[in-house]
């Protein structure tokens, strides 16, 4: 079927009554008269004729690349600081029993604000975009954070004489600094990927996500040999002062350099400018969105598509592409749309069907035995595999022990970094054979028994080998939960339309920040609670025991409580 004539694109037609079953034609005809430039910028002759014209121009490969640099720069600084946030903090002088709450304010922060600063973005109006104001001041937030975390003790001790001050403001500015960094680099990851949606054609993101997936690996892996390395007798380490100096050195260039190549990488359409801003008539703009609801959007008026229009968007094993369905109508807010706030985020968790509930349990669980691991693997290195001590004096032997400890532990999360970009290869092919929750259970199954393993033979060559476990949780937790959510929505869509229905009750964007809160709920109560258990069990051993013990509790949850898809 042709939606535009050929007498139709040269000229618009007179405002007129649309016939039965012909306003949608006449809604994307005036559109596309008024707006279009040539064909050629646009999407290719296979995709859906609806997005023909509404799509930004094709990106090259090499744009991509640069707008992806921002995911290495910040994974870079996020390995060096799960690396390094915890030997720090001890080396300052935090109290065992405190050193998890560090963890504790910026997920708090996030599990609150995070709907409404996201909501904010897509209203904002400056000249420079909408997300590129955030993304900027995020990154400053970053680099402000992570100068201060890792100079804070050397700054204090060149201010102030005093001892006991000098522990005290060390502890408060590389506690603000940490807290600070986490906030920004949670939060910087929105407006990223909003960017991307709202540059790209649907071809583009795919290809977009993937080289964000890559380089996110990339920048994880070389942030811990960064801090793997032995800095502090090199040149640049005698020169900048200490191993820390250096690790900061690199940081602030890798981050400060990939953050300007990203906001320069792709030009973005302010707000107030954009054409399809002033769409008329607004059903157009909602045309767009009928596959699925808008982020946050508590109410929308149903246009559908008529049904010899077929659905030509590729299936994709990432649930980010069936989630860019939604971010084609949030492109520009309209009247019918409202701002998710933290009251209608918690009314739509409420109001989840159970499988999905089941879902959030689950993610919740790998997170925290996740993070049980991952945040404080290097200190269990230093601690238990080199037994040093990081309250010795810092000329000391033992505490040489602990930095060497906390070397290869940064050599074991690299090993992590590797290992997770293999497994999502690798899944591809297992997929066909076990389904996507035989997945789920085998990377909860398997991180169980290998930090297992690790806290019952605490030495280096056996740790080091077992890391590589790390990498299929990582992996499972990045994708296997949102694909069921996809797979779960592709369902529901099927019943709706055997049933007759046009419309679907929730949108994908509800569900996958249902699944991001979870996270940021996992980080709260590893902060809250392993701080405690590490002081009542007088040894940091208990941080894997608790890993093995609540991943392998989440083997049992998934293989009782999560809804298998064919």
């Amino acid at each position: 079927m042709t939606l535009l004539s050929e007498d139709q694109s040269v000229r618009p037609q007179p405002c007129r009554l649309p016939e039965p079953g012909k306003h949608i034609r006449n809604s994307l005809h005036q559109f596309s008269t008024d707006f279009t430039g040539s064909k050629e910028e646009y999407m290719t002759s296979g995709e859906s004729v609806v997005f023909e014209n509404m799509e930004p121009p094709k990106r090259s490969r090499g744009r991509l690349i640069l707008h992806g640099m921002v995911m290495f720069g910040r994974e870079f600084c996020y390995a060096v600081e799960a690396a390094f946030v915890t030997p720090v903090l001890l080396s300052v002088g935090l109290p065992r029993s405190l050193y998890s709450l560090v963890w504790l304010i910026s997920p708090i922060l996030g599990f609150l604000l995070q709907p409404i600063i996201g909501s904010a973005s897509d209203y904002c109006r400056s000249p420079w975009g909408r997300r590129r104001p955030y993304i900027l001041a995020l990154g400053i937030l970053m680099l402000l954070g992570i100068t201060l975390f890792l100079n804070g003790d050397a700054v204090i001790s060149a201010l102030v004489t005093d001892k006991s001050l000098k522990s005290v403001w060390a502890i408060v500015v590389v506690m603000f600094g940490v807290v600070l960094f986490d906030f920004a680099a949670d939060f910087i990851d929105g407006p990223i990927k909003a960017y991307l949606f709202d540059v790209c054609s649907y071809q583009d993101k795919e290809r977009g996500l993937h080289y964000h997936a890559l380089l996110t690996g990339l920048g994880g892996a070389f942030g811990y040999l960064v801090g793997a390395m032995d800095w502090g007798h090199s040149v640049i380490g005698k020169l900048l002062g200490s191993e820390y100096q250096v690790i900061y050195f690199f940081s602030a260039l890798t981050w400060g350099i990939f953050l300007t190549v990203h906001l320069f990488s792709i030009p973005e359409q302010p707000l107030g400018k954009d054409p399809s801003a002033n769409l008329t008539p607004p059903s157009a703009l909602r045309l767009l969105g009928s596959h699925s609801n808008v982020y946050g959007s508590l109410a929308k008026e149903s246009v559908s598509l008529p049904s010899s229009m077929p659905d030509h968007r590729p299936r994709s094993f990432s649930a980010l592409g069936e989630a860019n369905s939604v971010t084609s109508s949030a492109k520009q807010p309209n009247k019918d749309q409202k701002k998710m706030t933290f009251r209608s985020l918690m009314k739509a968790v409420i109001n989840m069907p159970q499988h999905y509930r089941c879902l959030c349990v689950s993610h919740l669980l790998g997170w925290t035995a996740f993070l049980c691991n991952m945040l404080f693997f290097t200190d269990f290195m230093g601690q238990i595999v080199y037994k040093g001590n990081p309250y010795a004096d810092h000329n000391s032997e033992s505490y040489a022990k602990y930095e060497r400890g906390v070397e290869i532990g940064c050599w074991g999360l690299c090993i992590n970094a590797v290992s997770s970009a293999l497994y999502s290869y690798v899944q591809r092919f297992l997929l066909q054979y076990i389904g996507l929750k035989g997945l789920y259970f085998m990377g909860y199954f398997v991180f169980g028994l290998g930090t297992s393993l690790i806290g019952l033979f605490p030495n280096i060559i056996a740790t080091l080998i077992l890391c590589s476990v790390f990498g299929v949780m990582s992996s499972t937790l990045y994708t296997i939960p949102f694909n069921l959510v996809a797979e779960y929505q592709r369902e529901e869509e099927e019943q709706m339309k055997l049933q007759g229905k046009e419309e679907r009750p929730r949108g994908t964007g509800v569900d996958c920040a249902a699944l991001t809160c979870m996270v940021q709920l996992a980080q709260i109560i590893v902060g809250a609670g392993l701080g405690a258990l590490v002081n009542m069990a007088g040894s940091v051993i208990v941080v894997v025991v608790s890993a093995s013990t609540v991943s392998l509790l989440g083997c049992i949850f998934i293989a009782i409580f999560i809804r298998n898809v064919d």
